[in-house]
């Protein structure tokens, strides 16, 4: 009989330390994409304590955050959806289709600015602001988390290649010395 384990997304890859950086597993807990339905108003609040973000942003804290998903679409991470939904937003739960990891350190900008055709220099891309770009060849979504730390979601399939990338920049940033 087949002995089967539950296994995050980058089990066994992760957390990496390379020179100033540090690449590390979240595990934001329940993943729920919220859709506003075509002529729904955009809802003020999604739960008690968090309110829908406004494009490019974030809203909540770390263990209940809401991120910008991309047009009318949020991602819910962290807590459940609201039950009953807000009328005209419905629900897709994702809690095991992405890998989240968290990149640190003096240098996570230069990091990722070798992946990432956004300009996410702390001066213009401030903490809570969030996008969804490309990491090399990868869909991602990037939030900014602190002032040197980075929140990145990919789709879990692509965990090993994303840690892959990462790792490869953070070794470049750290050789430059």
């Amino acid at each position: 009989m087949a002995d089967l384990q539950a296994r995050t997304p980058c089990a066994g890859l992760l957390p990496v330390t390379i020179g100033a950086g540090t690449l590390s597993e979240e595990t934001p807990g329940t993943l729920t994409v919220l859709m506003r339905l075509p002529g729904a108003d955009v809802p003020a609040q999604i739960t008690a304590d968090i309110v829908w973000p406004k494009v490019g942003r974030t809203a909540g804290k770390a263990g209940a955050r809401a991120v910008w998903w991309g047009r009318d679409e949020v991602m819910l991470m962290g807590v459940p959806a609201p039950d009953p939904l807000p009328p005209g937003v419905v629900a897709v739960d994702q809690s095991d289709a992405w890998a989240v990891v968290t990149l640190t350190g003096p240098s996570s900008d230069d990091v990722l600015a070798r992946l990432v055709p956004v300009d996410l220099r702390a001066r213009v891309f401030k903490r809570g602001h969030t996008v969804r770009t490309q990491l090399g060849h990868m869909n991602v979504s990037v939030t900014r988390t602190g002032p040197e730390s980075f929140m990145i979601a990919v789709f879990r399939s692509m965990a090993a290649t994303v840690v892959h990338e990462l790792s490869a920049a953070l070794e470049a940033v750290a050789a430059r010395g």
